[in-house]
Parts: structure tokens; C-alpha cells; sequence
């Protein structure tokens, strides 16, 4: 596995810019409505720095732009001048350009500060820009009840996210956020700025659905939003010396529970911060997150035989859905990690005994673990390919594209914070890969996307959609000026 070190721990060389690229962007830079910076500028480390505060980002250049011409200027100049062009908004799941060493000849295209946010209230849409967050959506949808299939945290970007599927905490229910997806804005390889939706370009709509961003620059997406004001959610807090034993009850709970609740089994070690409450700060939990689409006199009915179990804490109660933001308790910026995810085929109970067992030898309280966050995401339902396929009949929406769901049954996810104690990077990266290592055996034939934080095999991101994906890549890029962080050559 190849796992990032962090950028203080091991700095690159800053490559210089020749004087005839230099010239060349010096040009372009002159005609963005944004702003372009080469090494050596002012500006040159923020613009380039991803979302993962570990992953060292060197492209030739970074275009921050600030318009859709800015779009089409980049593309047009970078064809022209031999580079590739790599989209990015927020920078979230960047380390896979690092493994592969696909920002050098590039020019980094950012996105992050185009954040318009549109909703139509009366058809249930939104139409948000490149680099909108799940804060801005949630921002222009909650105040008129609607709710869109939105990531755990507030700083994720949409566009990222959904190209790459999308798992929310109501996708058990509704599917994933690439499904709902209605039109897609974006600039190809040849700088021409399309719309494309089921009628239209359906071949490229189809692949951009959970396909990655490797077919174009995505300007802006619309999407189905839902009438969904509050929901019924928290965490049910144990100490850590239970980590199996409570797992094991909600691996069981969640082979019951019907499509309306989404959770998630997880091992928290809590660094001492001085932001954070006295019963989060340097604790250690094994937890239980959920969020129910339920009433509350059902939604504790169905919690019933976990809380049996005795909480020390339980935060769970009706709330606006825009709290899920929270939820999950994610960092609020921009931070350093080791981390990376794979996916549990459809286990039976007694698999599912098994596999949780492992997890829990891998990060339980006598593991030695360095992660500050081991997860289990419970996924089926309408997650399911079948299942989502069958909803968009019924519902007379678009056919799902490249990614319709996961066959799955589970998602697992590791991730420590860095520091500089020495010993320290390299007890994450020990502590990532003994986790993968235990649940090998019970790993699907693909991964998800938004949780592969390192360098994969196309096959086994995209499954039997890839041969298809790269027939549509040669057909619209093929020079392959577009680069994502998961490409399909």
C-alpha cells in the first residue's frame, strides 16, 4: 500500500518554471478573471495546498479561477502548451496524484471559489457551482425543508463527492448523490462548455455519474433535493473496552433495520485539544452514528436493543437535518492525514461476526492503534445497484450511470493525524495497514472512490463499468488532457 508522508516531515524540491512556460502562463494569467501562480510566487503554497494537509501538491502551475471563461481559458491554454489539467475544488481525496506522481506536467485547475448555490423550491432542484461545499447547500436548502444527499461535513465539496458517488446519511433511503443528478455543466478537453442530461450527451452523463472527473471540468451540477426538515440522529457513546462486544450487537441491529436508518459502528481515540468538550477531549469510544428518516417514538423503538446495551453518553433526538452536518464529528478545516477505506462484500451473519471481529483486533483497546478514527458505514438499501435502478424506474428519473450503487454490504475507513514525534508517521501507516490487512478477507471486488485515498487499479474502482468509461474517455479526451485523482486508463 502506498501511503503519503506528510509535506513538513519530507519537503520536496520546488521545481523551477523554464522561461518559455513561464512566458506562456504569464499570458494566460493575464486574461483569467482569477489568478494563476507558478513556484517561487506569492500565494504559490495556498493555492496549491490540498484539503489533506499531508499531501505535498506540486503542479507546474495552480489556476484559481473565478469564472466558467476562466474554465475554458485554462483547458485551452494547457492543451496547446502539452500539459494536462486536474481539476480540484476543496482538495479532499488528492493523495491519489501524489501516489502517481500526475501534478508535475499538469496545471492544478481550482475551483473553490465559485460557491453559487441556486434552489427551485417548487421542482425540488439545486443547481450549485464547481467549488459549492456542503455547507453552502445545506445553507440555501434547509430554511425551505429540503435536504440534498450531502457528505458529513460541511467543507466537502459537491462536485468531488458526487462524481465520485456520494454516501450520505440518507442514502440507505434515497441512493447515492450521484443518482440524483439531473445535468451536468462542463468543459471538455477541446474547451467547449456542455450541458449534458439524460438527452442529451448521455454517453458523458452517464460516465461523469460516479465515473470520477476525468471526462471534463465540471462547472456546475443540478440535482434532486428532498423534502426532509428534521431528522431523528446522534451518537451512542461506549468506553472503548467494548469495542467488540458493542460492534458485534450493531453489525446484528443493522441486519434488520429498515432502508430509513444509515449508521455507522466507530473506534474514536481523541486527542487532548482544548476546542473540544471535556468528554470528547483525549477520550478514547467505541460509538454508534445513526440518523433515522423516522418519527421519534419509532426511532426509539428501533434503538431500543442498543441502548440496552447502557450508553455512557446518547446525543440522539430529533433535530433540523442540516445538524448532520455535525454528526460525524469531522475535523472544521483543513487538516493532515494518514488514512485510507475498502469495501466488505454482502456478508452473511456469520461473516459479518467474523469481520467485525477482526476490525476489532486491528483498532480495539488493546491494539496499539495510532488512528484517531476507525469506521464501519452500514450501506444496502437503496445503495444497492438493483435497488437504485428500481427507484429511478418508478420515479421516472434518469437511468443511475458508471457508479449505481455498491454490492457491498460495509465500508470501513481509517485515518490518524500526523505529528512531528518521531516514530509517529510510521505508527499510522503500521496502524492503517494491519486494519486492511485483518479485513482483507472479507473485501469486496471493488472500492469506493471517495474512500480511496491512494493510488488504484481502475478495475477495481469501476468494476465491469470501466471498459465502457475509457471508450467514453478516448471519444472526449483523447489526448488525455483531463486528469483526475482517479483516472480510468
Amino acid at each position: 500500500m502506498n501511503t503519503p508522508v506528510p509535506a513538513a516531515a519530507a519537503p520536496a524540491a520546488e521545481l523551477s518554471t523554464p522561461p518559455s512556460l513561464r512566458e506562456s502562463l504569464a499570458r494566460l494569467a493575464a486574461r483569467l478573471d482569477g489568478r494563476l501562480s507558478i513556484p517561487g510566487d506569492t500565494g504559490w503554497e495556498a493555492d496549491r495546498a490540498a484539503w489533506n494537509l499531508a499531501i505535498d501538491q506540486r503542479p507546474a502551475a495552480v489556476a484559481v479561477v473565478a469564472s466558467v471563461a476562466d474554465v475554458v481559458r485554462v483547458v485551452e491554454t494547457a492543451r496547446d502548451l502539452g500539459l494536462a489539467v486536474v481539476p480540484q475544488s476543496t482538495g479532499h481525496n488528492a493523495g491519489p496524484l501524489v501516489d502517481r506522481n500526475d501534478l508535475a506536467d499538469a496545471i492544478l485547475l481550482r475551483t473553490h471559489e465559485l460557491r453559487g448555490v441556486t434552489v427551485d423550491t417548487f421542482a425540488r432542484t439545486a443547481r450549485v457551482e464547481a467549488g459549492a461545499q456542503w455547507g453552502d447547500v445545506v445553507a440555501a436548502t434547509a430554511p425551505h425543508g429540503l435536504a440534498a444527499l450531502a457528505g458529513s461535513s460541511h467543507d466537502v465539496g459537491v462536485v468531488g463527492y458526487t462524481l465520485g458517488g456520494g454516501f450520505s446519511w440518507l442514502a440507505r433511503a434515497h441512493g447515492l448523490a450521484a443518482n440524483q443528478v439531473l445535468a451536468v455543466e462542463l468543459v471538455t478537453a477541446d474547451g467547449v462548455l456542455r450541458r449534458v442530461d439524460a438527452e442529451h450527451d448521455a454517453d458523458l452523463f452517464w460516465a461523469v455519474r460516479g465515473g470520477g472527473g476525468d471526462f471534463g471540468v465540471v462547472t456546475a451540477l443540478e440535482f434532486r433535493v428532498f423534502e426532509v426538515a428534521e431528522v431523528v440522529a446522534g451518537t451512542l457513546f461506549f468506553p472503548i473496552e467494548r469495542t467488540e462486544e458493542v460492534l458485534q450487537a450493531w453489525a446484528s441491529w443493522t441486519q434488520a433495520v429498515p432502508v430509513s436508518v444509515t449508521s455507522v459502528g466507530r473506534v474514536l481515540r481523541i486527542p487532548p485539544l482544548p476546542d473540544l468538550p471535556p468528554f470528547l477531549s483525549g477520550q478514547s469510544y467505541v460509538v454508534v452514528e445513526a440518523a433515522m428518516l423516522e418519527s421519534v417514538e419509532r426511532a426509539d423503538e428501533l434503538l431500543a436493543p442498543l441502548r440496552a446495551l447502557g450508553p455512557v453518553i446518547d446525543t440522539v433526538h430529533p433535530q433540523p437535518a442540516a445538524e448532520l452536518l455535525q454528526l460525524h464529528m469531522d475535523p472544521p478545516g483543513p487538516t493532515p492525514g494518514i488514512g485510507d477505506g475498502m469495501m466488505l462484500r454482502d456478508l452473511d451473519a456469520e461473516d459479518l461476526a467474523a469481520a467485525v471481529r477482526a476490525f476489532a483486533r486491528a483498532v480495539g483497546p488493546d491494539s496499539g492503534s495510532a488512528l484517531l478514527s476507525a469506521e464501519i458505514r452500514h450501506l444496502g438499501g437503496t445503495v444497492r445497484p438493483e435497488a437504485a435502478r428500481a427507484r429511478a424506474r418508478a420515479l421516472a428519473l434518469p437511468e443511475p450511470g458508471a457508479t449505481a450503487g455498491f454490492e457491498g454490504g460495509y465500508l470501513v475507513y481509517g485515518v490518524g493525524i500526523p505529528t512531528t514525534v518521531p516514530g509517529a508517521v510510521e505508527g499510522l501507516i503500521a496502524s492503517v495497514g494491519r486494519l486492511l490487512a485483518q479485513i482483507e478477507p472479507w473485501r469486496a471486488e471493488v472500492d469506493y472512490l471517495n474512500f480511496a485515498e491512494h493510488a488504484r487499479h481502475p478495475e477495481r474502482l469501476f468494476g465491469d463499468a470501466i471498459d465502457r468509461l475509457r471508450a467514453i474517455k478516448r471519444t472526449v479526451d483523447p489526448t488525455g488532457v483531463i486528469r483526475s485523482n482517479h483516472p480510468v486508463r
